[in-house]
């Protein structure tokens, strides 16, 4: 691909990904819950939706969904109240994402990890909107469109995962922090508020 669009697109998409959002404050939160280490799982979901989002926005999909509201309002809403359950129950102290106080507990299972990833990537309206926006532009029309794709979303992805550990690092050191003080249900409570909000900023994006 030309080095001049390349030199474009990477530094334009990394100002988007590293702007705080949605999977940004997921990934935040999970590493402060579950750590970096079980928190990849959650961005291999958020990836594949990252994936299939920038995928369906450069093939056309995207415009006939933005076309049907209803579509992204049932994914909003299902998806806002997933996460925001979650975000209540580890608000209690309460789930498999919550921080517990002793190694007994039950953790999230790789599936739902990933899930959630997935559903805030995939039910989130503005993200359509963003890759319809501005990935078209970085497309060259006379040129194959299967290979730039696979290029300019790989770069994306690259920097999408970069951004999301740069976020899950904060959340650890929040949590190392925080841990000093030895509540944990302080801890919980800025987990699940930080989750909730996720869910409600999904769910009236």
């Amino acid at each position: 691909m030309n080095l001049a669009l390349l030199s474009a697109f990477v530094p334009t998409f990394f100002f988007v990904s590293v702007t705080p959002g949605m999977c940004m404050t997921l990934a935040m939160t999970l590493g402060m819950t579950v750590g970096i280490k079980r928190a990849l799982w959650m961005m291999v979901g958020e990836l594949v939706g990252v994936a299939t989002v920038a995928t369906l926005s450069a093939i056309g999909v995207a415009a006939l969904l933005l076309n049907y509201p209803s579509v992204f309002m049932v994914l909003k809403y299902l998806g806002g109240a997933y996460l925001a359950f979650i975000g209540v129950q580890m608000w209690l102290s309460k789930g498999k994402m919550a921080i517990k106080t002793n190694d007994d507990s039950t953790p999230a299972s790789r599936k739902e990890l990933m899930s959630q990833g997935f559903v805030t990537a995939i039910a989130n309206p503005k993200g359509w909107a963003f890759f319809v926006a501005l990935l078209p532009p970085f497309l060259v029309a006379d040129q194959p469109l299967a290979s730039q794709l696979v290029v300019l979303i790989t770069i994306i992805l690259t920097l999408e995962f970069s951004c999301l550990l740069i976020y899950a690092a904060g959340g650890r050191t929040l949590k190392s922090l925080l841990m000093k003080s030895g509540n944990v249900r302080i801890m919980n409570r800025i987990a699940g508020t930080l989750m909730i909000g996720v869910g409600v900023w999904l769910a009236a994006g």
